[in-house]
């Protein structure tokens, strides 16, 4: 007898300052994800089409889910919206047990939310850095206050206007050193402004995570 897969539950909902319809067409057109889900290398492409185009089922209006049986909606007016994305599931859940795709959620609903609230002109480059460190020295890469989003995720904007999302496997808190992803969203930056922006935040990330790497488009995609 084959064993049923065992899911965490979750349920992530944000705010945003955009209309219903808008926010739909966010989730949806393939343009404007790049725009905020996830960050640069040479597969986002193919990664965003899998997830939205090709494995993505239409449930109800402004709604869409998939095989695992999670699901994004969105709901809300003319002025305001909120985008949830859930799943039941049928393993232990509660905020101390991780699950990947919960915090990548987590994540990307902050950059939605930072691009429709903002409305940075220009395109989304995005700087990927990875490693193994604490929450308190991740969380001293920039002077920003940041927002917690559940206890894995914080993110704050630099001086530059440039949204910094930081997480980990555990919560922030927590002394113990663990896997860190941090993810640097700019927007319109030209070639020499965003190579300058890559070697500054190589320099900040190399001193305080073991196995530091960071990623950019053109860089193999982590763990390739």
């Amino acid at each position: 007898m084959t064993q049923a897969r065992q899911l965490k539950p979750y349920d992530v909902e944000i705010s945003v300052a955009a209309g219903r319809d808008e926010v739909w067409e966010s989730v949806t057109q393939t343009a404007v994800l790049h725009q905020w889900f996830g960050w640069d290398y040479d597969g986002l492409a193919a990664e965003i089409k899998q997830i939205f185009v090709d494995e993505a089922t239409l449930l109800a209006p402004e709604r869409m889910g998939w095989a695992d049986g999670s699901y994004l909606e969105v709901s809300g007016g003319d002025d305001t919206a909120r985008v949830r994305v859930s799943r039941e599931g049928n393993s232990p859940g509660g905020p101390e047990v991780y699950d990947a795709i919960e915090e990548g959620w987590r994540a990307f609903l902050v950059q939605l939310r930072f691009l429709l609230d903002t409305r940075p002109p220009g395109r989304r480059r995005t700087l990927y850095l990875t490693g193994e460190t604490t929450g308190r020295q991740a969380l001293t890469l920039a002077t920003g206050e940041w927002e917690r989003f559940g206890p894995r995720l914080a993110w704050t904007v630099d001086g530059d206007g440039h949204l910094i999302v930081a997480a980990g496997r555990i919560p922030l808190d927590e002394h113990a050193a663990t896997r860190f992803e941090v993810t640097v969203s700019m927007f319109g930056a030209d070639d020499a402004t965003f190579e300058a922006a890559r070697e500054t935040w190589a320099k900040r990330w190399a001193p305080m995570a073991a196995d530091a790497d960071i990623t950019a488009a053109g860089d193999p995609a982590p763990g390739s």
